[in-house]
């Protein structure tokens, strides 16, 4: 594999290569989990391959996930048996061979109280047990991800210690996979997808489209650049209709609230409430990285133009603590958000209706089919759109699938089953690299690497800010092999500092200093 590193200098030296390169194999638009991975799945297989981004990586949804790598519990439940067992297998490759740095094992517990009756109680625990089956069925075992099961009361208060003890009954738990950062698995896509040969190009977007190519236009030095390619694949997320105007888009808006961890106090699992009403629908307390709490996901439909960065709405607001609060013996207040977040959720109108990706929320959007479909245009552009963060690697080896037969392609067989990111390792050898385990869960055996960018300044490796863990070496190491170009992508994309609006403040002079 080639250097995998990206940055300031080596964009800038491939766009100027693609104004003396005739043709490509293959032009994906999109810099999401979806785009990176179709790139890497391309470029494995030996394609020529550029990859043009008009923001940066992880620009959209792709950083606005519960970072849940689900088995498919929630389609099970709707009969979608065929989407359950995609999931719970892509979850398995994810943990076993292309991310196992990147994901870990995450106990969910469900709380046994008064408002969970007898009969709900039995459908949650047939539905881990069918999940169990899933799990097996996709050949990932209990060392990685442990059996289901109902515990005690006991048990159910040491991992959950904020859940009312009145009428608690035990817990039923079950184990999921969870990512350390959806946004750094983007990263290490496109980083890999460097290695095997792709020009990643952020900054460029793609104007005049066809299935022969594209006019790509550097926002950051003003000029333009034609790319003829024998394919392209449209995986632009919640933009694709701006690229073919013959796709139906219905974005539905998923929302989360940040907490501070101390908000529930010795929170050890991730606490899944279902909502009032409902058989097969939660919202999720999940421990997240810098000692905050994600509580999500809403499920609203949202009409009308795209925005770059989507908004929370008070009401889901509202939704959300209300429903959390059903289980909790101190309320969560207003006052304990730190911030929201949300994202768009790129469904095809007049999908099957199989359910969400784990989301609670009213509204006509969940109904609509979280399986992933790939149609060519009238202009023979190739379009994925659909799916979830977790099937982003079938998604991929479909859509390049569909290039390679479109174009008659000379292509190898994908190879993404096995290929592990930039990173890497099994778990025996992660526990033996010579770093903080912090670090090691978020840079794998890269992590050393990171050390390196102290350069002899000890204060490198202090945090940037007292809130939060990133350090000036984990900025420094995001410019000069991360592809990092703007204080945004650092504090909002490479680091996730900048999910609570005012750690993001004071992180500003440590990022704008890595850049200098």
């Amino acid at each position: 594999m080639r250097d995998t590193s990206l940055n300031a200098a080596r964009r800038n030296r491939e766009l100027s290569e693609l104004v003396e390169t005739e043709r490509v194999d293959l032009l994906v638009i999109g810099g999401g989990v979806t785009g990176t991975g179709v790139a890497l799945d391309a470029a494995s297989r030996g394609l020529s391959v550029v990859l043009a981004e008009k923001h940066d990586l992880a620009f959209g949804t792709s950083r606005w996930s519960s970072k849940l790598v689900h088995g498919g519990l929630r389609y099970l439940a709707s009969g979608n048996v065929g989407i359950a067992y995609e999931s719970a297998v892509e979850r398995g490759i994810l943990l076993r061979d292309t991310a196992p740095h990147l994901t870990a094992p995450l106990p969910q517990l469900v709380p046994l109280l008064p408002g969970t009756n007898t009969r709900q109680a039995a459908l949650v625990r047939t539905g881990f047990l069918a999940g169990d089956a899933l799990r097996l069925a996709a050949r990932t075992g209990s060392s990685s991800l442990p059996h289901s099961r109902g515990i005690s009361t006991a048990e159910t208060l040491r991992m959950a210690p904020p859940v009312k003890h009145d009428g608690l009954r035990g817990g039923l738990l079950a184990w999921d996979g969870q990512l350390t950062d959806d946004a750094r698995l983007v990263t290490a896509l496109a980083r890999t997808a460097a290695g095997h040969g792709a020009k990643v190009l952020t900054r460029c977007a793609a104007e005049d489209v066809t299935g022969e190519g594209a006019v790509l236009r550097d926002r950051l030095g003003g000029g333009t650049v034609p790319v003829r390619a024998r394919a392209v694949v449209n995986a632009a997320g919640v933009w694709a209709g701006e690229i073919a105007g013959d796709l139906k888009l219905r974005p539905s808006r998923g929302t989360h609230l940040v907490v501070a961890a101390e908000s529930l106090p010795g929170l050890h699992a991730g606490l899944t409430v279902p909502i009032p009403g409902t058989t097969n629908r939660f919202v999720f307390a999940l421990p997240a990285d810098n000692g905050r709490i994600h509580i999500g996901l809403t499920d609203e439909e949202a009409p009308g133009d795209v925005p770059d960065v989507p908004e929370a709405s008070r009401h889901e607001v509202d939704f959300l603590l209300q429903t959390i609060n059903t289980v909790l013996t101190e309320p969560l207040r207003s006052e304990d958000v730190l911030d929201t977040y949300s994202g768009l959720r790129p469904l095809l109108d007049g999908g099957t209706g199989d359910g969400s990706n784990g989301s609670a929320g009213s509204g006509g959007s969940a109904d609509l089919s979280r399986s992933h479909t790939v149609l060519t245009g009238e202009n023979g552009v190739i379009s994925v759109v659909g799916g979830k963060l977790t099937t982003y690697r079938r998604m991929a080896e479909d859509a390049v699938d569909a290039a390679v037969r479109h174009a008659g392609l000379s292509a190898g067989p994908c190879r993404t089953r096995r290929l592990p990111l930039v990173g890497a390792a099994d778990r025996a050898r992660l526990s033996r690299v010579r770093a903080p385990r912090e670090l090691v869960a978020r840079y794998g055996t890269e992590a050393p690497a990171v050390l390196e960018q102290t350069e002899g300044d000890r204060a490198a490796l202090e945090p940037i800010t007292g809130s939060v863990s990133t350090t000036p070496a984990e900025l420094r190491f995001a410019v000069r092999h991360e592809g990092a170009l703007d204080t945004d992508d650092l504090l909002d994309r490479r680091t996730r500092v900048g999910v609570v609006a005012r750690d993001r403040e004071a992180a500003l002079p440590a990022a704008r200093q890595a850049l200098g």
